[in-house]
């Protein structure tokens, strides 16, 4: 029982001392000294307390003993001086774990993260940790977002006009704040192959119009025809020809970056970025973005180039479907007025149109119409039928046979729309007027005499355009010095509103009107009946409005017309 106790004495005794041992092994070979980071103990004099392989592969010139001003960056020195303190006692050394906010400083070509923790007794651990690619990847995605929010500014901008002149100019802006020193927006080759290219720089442009050679500036040639862009690093600066470096740019460029203005089918144009010597030169990303913006502002620019031809096909249209001004005609006064369904739209349904006489006999012909429906569809349908009575002219005579050939033309296009208009041949012999009224399915015509009495003219027929045949019968009136002859359509007797609610204009508040209209000039009845009908809508809704007045002139003077002498009446 004795050795038994001996031998459990002597384990114990064992036990005890391999504990011991182990103990000093980990405090001489402690577990931070194997780890990937580089770890550095300095005391509050800034001597090298130890160190583990990491930093001393770090810094090759750590040594125990050694002061951190000789083995490591001045940056991690003087940092080490500040957090080094007087000695504190153990209770006020930091817990486990805590220690001083990292700071940040560069060694031979890598960012280092430095945390620093304290033991109380004034040496100082720093763990450091290489932030090189999280640092660039910070970068990156920053100058991203930059580029994002740029790409996104310029969408906006250069979509907020569909004017090509300013698309251009802003694209040149644009570029030059955010892509380079100075920018040019070169167009393709227009008339006498000239381009425009709008230069920009330091917040201000210059427009000029220039007959380039795009083979003098390499990759020029490529961009405008839409083809890859020339790396920048392909492209001399100092080959450049004048009109590509702008007055006040500084001498010649440091680095050239040209890419295409990419553009609906076609290119829109070529952009051109100089940067000044002595800057970084374009690199491979920034290359990159700028096709990004290029791209925005071709498409930009395409869309402004199509709007704008697209509203000068429109306005030459409109010019061709709008009423026209009519005038004294073979010593008659003429008048017109029209209104649309709708105040935004310059045409509709309703239309008028006054055809001079000819020398071989033929009478002047007004006539006056009214398309089913509104808007652009009636507008077209109204070009097609003042076209073909113009095209009727020579058979302007004969109503009926004008009527029924109309009727045939638009029985056989392809809408399902019908129209009604009133013919008015008109005359001039010595002091009176003579007219020849037919009318096709529209309001009869109204006669206002001098003596104020208005007469309804006794003329009739059916729609145009909706059956095989047309039927009408004419009626002949004659106008005295001051008379007039009004041709209106539905839109001025339909039009609803009035002070008591939607009441019909009617026919017998026009004949009133007109009937206030003694001795009045054509252009003045037009503007009275107008006024009164317009008056009685108000803002509500309302069809086409057209009115055209056809007055004889009281007195008569000589003017010269196609070389000959002929009366001119006027009021």
């Amino acid at each position: 029982m004795a050795g038994h106790d001996a031998r459990a004495t002597l384990m114990t005794v064992f036990e005890d001392e391999s504990d011991r041992s182990r103990e000093t092994a980990d405090a001489k070979n402690p577990w931070w000294r194997g780890s990937p980071h580089p770890a550095v103990v300095a005391d509050r004099e800034g001597g090298v307390v130890e160190f583990n392989a990491a930093a001393a592969d770090l810094f090759p010139r750590l040594g125990v003993g050694k002061g951190l001003d000789e083995a490591v960056p001045r940056w991690l020195a003087d940092a080490h001086r500040r957090l080094a303190g007087p000695v504190r006692p153990p209770a006020a050394a930091a817990p486990a774990g805590a220690g001083a906010a990292p700071l940040r400083g560069s060694h031979d070509g890598r960012l280092l993260r430095a945390h620093p923790a304290e033991s109380g007794h004034g040496d100082v651990a720093w763990w450091l940790v290489d932030d090189s690619d999280l640092t660039a990847a910070q970068d990156a995605l920053c100058t991203e977002r930059e580029r994002h929010a740029i790409l996104a500014e310029a969408s906006t901008q250069l979509l907020a006009s569909l004017n090509p002149d300013r698309c251009l100019e802003k694209a040149a802006l644009l570029a030059a704040d955010h892509l380079g020193d100075a920018a040019l927006v070169i167009s393709p080759p227009g008339m006498r192959n000239r381009s425009t290219v709008v230069t920009a720089m330091a917040g201000g442009f210059e427009r000029t119009q220039l007959a380039l050679d795009p083979a003098a500036v390499p990759g020029l040639a490529e961009a405008l025809q839409g083809f890859p862009p020339v790396p920048a690093r392909w492209i001399d600066p100092a080959a450049l020809p004048s009109w590509a470096v702008p007055e006040g740019f500084g001498g010649t460029p440091g680095s050239v970056a040209i890419a295409p203005l990419p553009g609906h089918g076609v290119p829109a144009g070529a952009l051109v970025l100089l940067r000044r010597s002595g800057r970084r030169a374009f690199d491979t990303s920034e290359e990159h973005f700028a096709r990004l913006f290029a791209a925005r502002a071709g498409a930009a620019l395409s869309a402004a180039r199509l709007y704008a031809e697209q509203a000068r096909v429109t306005r030459a249209l409109i010019a061709e479907l709008l009423p026209p001004r009519l005038h004294h005609v073979d010593g008659v006064d003429f008048a017109g007025g029209y209104r649309t369904s709708r105040d935004t739209e310059r045409i509709g349904g309703d239309f008028y149109d006054v055809h001079p006489g000819t020398d071989d006999g033929r009478d002047t012909l007004a006539v006056l119409g009214d398309v089913c429906g509104k808007g652009l569809d009636a507008a077209v349908l109204t070009g097609r039928i003042r076209s073909t009575v113009q095209a009727l002219l020579p058979l302007a005579g004969d109503h009926q046979d004008v009527l029924r050939m109309l009727n045939g033309a638009l029985l056989n296009a392809r809408h399902t729309r019908f129209a009604t208009l009133v013919l008015a041949s008109v005359r001039r012999t010595g002091g009176r007027v003579r007219l020849r009224l037919t009318s096709a399915g529209h309001p009869r015509p109204l006669v206002l005499r001098a003596t104020g009495e208005v007469e309804e003219v006794d003329t009739g027929g059916t729609l145009v355009g909706a059956l095989p045949v047309v039927t009408s019968r004419s009626a002949t009136v004659d106008l005295s010095p001051g008379e007039t002859c009004l041709l209106y359509t539905d839109g001025i007797t339909e039009a609803r509103g009035g002070p008591l609610g939607p009441a019909m204009f009617g026919e017998d508040r026009l004949r009133s009107a007109l009937s206030e209209c003694v001795g009045l000039p054509a252009e003045a009845v037009v503007e009275r009946v107008q006024m009164l009908a317009g008056n009685w809508v108000g803002d509500g809704p309302h069809d086409d409005m057209a009115v055209v007045a056809i007055t004889a002139p009281h007195t008569t003077h000589l003017s010269a017309v196609n070389g000959r002498t002929r009366g001119r009446y006027t009021a």
